[in-house]
C-alpha cells in the first residue's frame, strides 16, 4: 500500500515563495492566476499492512509527528493500492 502525504502552510500563514512564484507566473504573462501556495509532496510505501485502518492511523501519525510543523502547516493524505 502507498500513501500520498500532501503537507501545506495553514492558510493563516503568510506564503513568502508562494508570493514569488505568483509573481514569476504573472511576470510570464499568465494573468488568470490570482494566488500561488507552496506546499510538499511525500510518497510512503507501506508494507506489512493490510487492513485500511491501521495504514490510515499509521500515515497520520507519521504526517502529524515527522512531516508536519503543527504550529504553521497541515496535511491531508490519500491511501492507494
Amino acid at each position: 500500500m502507498k500513501a500520498e502525504v500532501i503537507v501545506s502552510l495553514k492558510k493563516t500563514v503568510l506564503d513568502p515563495q508562494g508570493k514569488a512564484i505568483h509573481h514569476a507566473i504573472e511576470s510570464l504573462g499568465f494573468r488568470s492566476v490570482t494566488e500561488v501556495r507552496q506546499g510538499k509532496v511525500f510518497e510512503i510505501q507501506l508494507t506489512g499492512i493490510q487492513d485500511e485502518a491501521t495504514a490510515r492511523e499509521e500515515v497520520e501519525r507519521i504526517a502529524r509527528e515527522v512531516l508536519t510543523n503543527p504550529v504553521i502547516e497541515e496535511f491531508s493524505f490519500i491511501l492507494k493500492n
